[in-house]
């Protein structure tokens, strides 16, 4: 069998910054607004300051201005809560990215709940996981909404798929598994207690791995012709799927770097500027 073809993420994200980019001009010619994202970060996790300055300028260059709320390590979850508060009753605020981690002491929950759903943007809150898995409009988790983005780009249906969602986390498996549902796959979801997890992976058509353990997923587990998608990301490049054996099973596989990271940023900017649409009337 011949190596899987790569999904290019990178690619299909530049696509997809270029069609937002024109988005906002339009809107601030025709409204005289420029699409605002605001984003929280509390202490100075080097990571964190890393992700949210990159954030920032793929913002910037997309039309979007970039709002950055920096809060020290010490701040409480009250205070928190009264920081995005103030951005959601902001009307020059359009979505709200509230970086994460952000330390034990704080409630993530009781924070995330804190943001307006009609400027949330990174799909955080309770009521965009219900609107994702109901169907309605509002505002998917940006991986999982990358995700699809990049199945469809590939022309995977997943309609009648059975679809294997390793991780169960609330802003990635879970949401991811609820998008693939609603797209009519026979979703499984997979994670830490999951008896002979190599059976499981064995059977799926889409495999989405998102736990957090680099080469969790082996070549030799991945159905022939399986279509792989790892949304995870450990130290030194290295995803949740063992790439070079996956890769002579695969019909299609997501690469790590560039595949499933870039479509995260382009989903957040391309909600930014239709959140900004929404609240303006643009």
């Amino acid at each position: 069998m011949s190596q899987a073809q790569l999904m290019d993420g990178t690619g299909l994200a530049r696509r997809i910054v270029d069609e937002t980019a024109k988005r906002a001009a339009d809107l601030t010619e025709r409204t005289g607004v420029a699409p605002c994202l605001a984003t929280v970060l509390v202490g100075e996790d080097p990571a964190s300051v890393t992700y949210v300055r990159m954030k920032q300028n793929r913002s910037r260059k997309a039309g979007i201005e970039s709002r950055h709320v920096a809060l020290p390590a010490g701040t409480t979850t009250d205070e928190l809560i009264g920081t995005l508060t103030g951005l959601s009753a902001d009307p020059t605020v359009h979505g709200i990215l509230l970086q994460h981690p952000m330390g034990h002491h704080i409630d993530e929950r009781a924070a995330f709940e804190a943001i307006a759903p009609e400027k949330d943007v990174d799909g955080v809150t309770l009521a965009s996981f219900s609107a994702m898995s109901f169907g309605l409009p509002g505002f998917a988790s940006c991986t999982p909404g990358g995700i699809m983005r990049l199945l469809d780009e590939y022309d995977v249906d997943p309609a009648g798929k059975r679809a294997v969602v390793v991780g169960r986390s609330a802003i990635l498996g879970k949401p991811v598994g609820m998008l693939l549902l609603g797209r009519d796959a026979t979703v499984t979801y997979c994670h830490s207690r999951t008896a002979d997890l190599s059976a499981v992976v064995r059977e799926a058509d889409i495999v989405v791995a998102a736990v957090g353990r680099p080469r969790l997923i082996r070549g030799e587990d991945i159905k022939p012709g399986a279509v792989v998608v790892d949304a995870g990301y450990n130290p030194g490049n290295i995803g949740d799927v063992d790439f070079d054996s996956a890769r002579e099973r695969a019909s299609l596989i997501t690469p790590v770097p560039g595949g499933v990271g870039p479509m995260t940023i382009a989903t957040l900017l391309a909600q930014t500027v239709e959140a900004a649409t929404r609240q303006t009337g643009g």
